[in-house]
């Protein structure tokens, strides 16, 4: 009998779709460049083939029914991997190419377009956002303002805005339509398209509408709140763990996460979501029940998204966790590894250039490592570790092994001591989102409450902050600076983890036939 909850045509359908997604887009002609960087043609080559050959373990580390027991199994492969080819690349053909002006870019000197994110502060005070673009300007040498050519423009494009304007492009927030004057920066190596834009002036033409100022303003309200002088100390990381705002994160806390090898921990994702809705759980799972508390939660989710903004990591997670709670009351099987296949499929097609960013592959593929490799780790060394252990390790492993290749590539170095300092960090800054939540509900309503909590979130956010420096004081793997590793630095990495990927699933199939006794 087949057993339905068994992921494996799924994940063929999603091997295959991977496999033509990324092979259409990094082998298309239009994003090559020359060099020996990890984006130029031989990098981009290598890079597909290390894309595919994940695809392989990912069908490979799923439950398989017995293909030489069952033709109907050959055929559902065969059609699920080839429904898989047929959907990537046509998603792959959707992802928007590079801005077009309608006009020379060296002639360019105003644009005309709606803001797709809320600006964010950048080295040196300017800030940056995304700009869907509807019109340009030219002006021929004359100045800037004056009577020019106007062309319709379309595509997307980033801008670099004055620190001067910063505050009040925040309070217009996103989906408001600009006017910005000024020109375009040459496109950096390996780039296509005109470049970004360097903002000199900055006109607000239209506000956003009603539902995206009402989000503005909370937002605005709640960076507030915690940006009070009383909450300096801790209350820059809160606003990045909650809302993704890292504005007035110190730049050496920063830092230190980075070289401690747990930045994903700032980065919106899974972990946020897991504190936010085990929440809304302890909440009302009594009073509703699960299937109560799951819609709470995903109406929540929906809600928390729509206020921090479209992140390919946060939507990632909420898409399994909106996926997690439809299992719960139809018919879609509660596996872990079904539900990172389908947020795949939904989250391309829903958003196609999504799947081209660092932070949607990392996303992915550290879930991937988690849900096969550290679930295989910890086959291998049970009876070895005590559980509690055994079970942070293995998963902190697994994600290492995933994503240690495409880290090298795109940063320029491997920080090893992240696999050990996130199995304290992690629930840590789990525990500072919990007591940020309270402080934030406690201080309109009970504010004598509220002062002591956040008198213990400063002294947890300084043991954060120890603990981080502590951690980043271990050596790093240097490959090269970030953006400009050279193949033949990180190739060998993904070598390796292709290698230990395989040891492991091999070992821990071997040994899983074999009972261990577990620790008393």
């Amino acid at each position: 009998m087949v057993n339905h909850d068994r992921p494996f045509p799924l994940s063929a359908l999603t091997a295959g779709a991977v496999i033509s997604y990324y092979g259409a887009y990094l082998l298309d002609s239009r994003v090559f460049s020359p060099g020996s960087g990890p984006f130029s043609g031989g990098g981009r080559f290598f890079i597909a083939a290390g894309v595919a050959l994940w695809s392989f373990f990912l069908a490979l580390g799923s439950p398989v029914l017995p293909l030489r027991r069952s033709r109907r199994g050959i055929c559902a492969l065969g059609a699920a991997c080839a429904a898989g080819l047929v959907l990537g690349a046509a998603v792959a053909g959707r992802i928007p190419g590079p801005p077009d002006p309608g006009l020379p870019s060296g002639r360019v000197g105003a644009l005309e377009g709606v803001l797709l994110e809320d600006p964010r502060k950048i080295a040196g005070g300017n800030g940056m956002a995304r700009l869907e673009l509807g019109r340009a300007w030219a002006f021929g040498g004359a100045a800037i303002g004056g009577a020019g050519v106007r062309s319709s423009a379309r595509g997307r494009v980033t801008v670099l805005f004055p620190g001067g304007r910063l505050d009040d492009l925040k309070e217009f927030g996103r989906n408001c339509t600009v006017y910005l004057e000024g020109g375009f920066l040459p496109p950096r190596p390996g780039e296509s398209g005109p470049g970004m834009f360097r903002a000199a002036g900055v006109h607000v033409v239209s506000p956003a509408p009603p539902l995206e100022r009402f989000r503005t303003g909370l937002r605005q309200n709640l960076v507030a709140r915690l940006s009070r002088p009383d909450n300096q100390s801790w209350g820059s990381l809160s606003l990045a763990l909650l809302l993704g705002v890292r504005d007035n994160l110190d730049s050496d806390f920063a830092r230190s996460y980075r070289d401690a090898g747990v930045s994903h921990v700032l980065a919106l994702s899974g972990m946020h979501l897991a504190v936010l809705s085990a929440l809304i759980a302890f909440l009302f799972k009594r009073l509703l029940g699960s299937r109560g508390a799951a819609l709470i939660g995903a109406l929540f989710i929906l809600a928390y998204v729509f206020l921090v903004g479209s992140q390919p990591s946060l939507d990632r997670a909420a898409i399994m966790y909106l996926l997690g709670a439809l299992a719960l009351v139809c018919f879609l099987a509660r596996n872990p590894v079904s539900l990172l296949n389908l947020a795949f499929i939904v989250q391309i097609l829903r958003q196609p250039e999504s799947g081209v960013a660092v932070s949607f592959i990392l996303s992915y593929l550290a879930l991937w490592g988690i849900l096969h490799l550290g679930v295989k780790i910890a086959v291998l060394f049970r009876g070895r570790l005590p559980p509690a252990l055994l079970e942070g390790l293995s998963a902190s492993l697994g994600a290492f092994i995933a994503t240690a290749w495409v880290s090298a590539a795109n940063f320029g170095a491997l920080q090893p001591a992240g696999i050990v300092a996130g199995l304290v960090i992690v629930p840590l800054t789990s525990l500072f989102m919990v007591g940020t939540v309270g402080y934030l509900a406690l201080d309109p309503l009970l504010p004598f409450l509220a002062r002591p909590l956040g008198l213990g979130l400063s002294a947890l956010y300084k043991t954060l902050d120890a603990l981080v420096g502590l951690s980043a004081g271990f050596p790093g793997i240097a490959l090269g600076s970030a953006g400009s590793v050279e193949i033949s630095s990180w190739l060998p990495v993904l070598g390796l983890s292709l290698l230990l990927a395989g040891l492991v699933v091999f070992f821990s199939r071997r040994r899983a036939r074999i009972r261990v006794p577990a620790l008393p």
